[in-house]
């Protein structure tokens, strides 16, 4: 089986920082919001726009 070393380097930091919140999913993502509110970087969202109609 064809090893890919970008799929392991992402696996490997996925498990490293799985472990470092207990596996805490919640606990994960509030850690990447508090993050991107710190780096001052412009955050772009994909929310679908209503249609306007004529």
């Amino acid at each position: 089986m064809f090893k890919d070393p970008i799929v392991e380097e992402v696996d490997a930091i996925r498990e490293k920082l799985a472990a470092k919140f207990n596996n805490n999913i919640k606990a994960m993502f509030d850690d990447i919001k508090k993050r991107e509110k710190k780096s001052g970087r412009k955050i772009v969202s994909f929310v679908k726009k209503k249609k306007r109609t004529a």
